[in-house]
């Protein structure tokens, strides 16, 4: 079965998350692009989300995330758009000009990614087989 798991869930928690930068500036080009797109990913990595897939275009970020269900989505949106834009003001101040230190607008699109009916047979088949094990273990 697919997923992750913590102490005692399985997870699978995926999310396509698109935002965009304040005004719509169109300022993802060249190596700006490539850097921001370093800066995201570690983020993600310090948060224990996977980024499955990920693109930035000049104008917008595509993002195919799994959060673990212990990190809400708007929390982790706060930490990515907030600290992504602080490292890129220290990489690029340049940017800082015309936007003062807002790199991000305020909102953005997410929708989860469904999975399919036979991962869900598959959990219940196991999780079946797993109780009748403990239960004859217990006997």
């Amino acid at each position: 079965m697919g997923g992750s798991s913590l102490a005692h869930t399985r997870w699978d928690c995926s999310y396509h998350i698109i935002f965009i930068p304040k005004f719509r500036r169109k300022v993802f080009f060249k190596e700006i692009r490539k850097e921001v797109g370093e800066i995201l990913r570690t983020l993600c990595e310090y948060k224990n989300v996977e980024l499955v897939k990920g693109s930035i275009s000049v104008d917008h970020v595509h993002m195919y995330v799994k959060i673990p269900p212990k990190l809400s989505v708007s929390e982790f949106m706060g930490y990515l758009k907030g600290k992504s834009a602080l490292m890129v003001f220290d990489c690029f101040p340049q940017m800082k000009q015309g936007g003062g230190r807002h790199l991000w607008a305020r909102g953005y699109y997410v929708s989860t990614v469904g999975i399919h009916k036979d991962v869900i047979r598959e959990y219940i088949q196991k999780q079946e087989e797993a109780d009748i094990i403990e239960d004859k273990a217990s006997k």
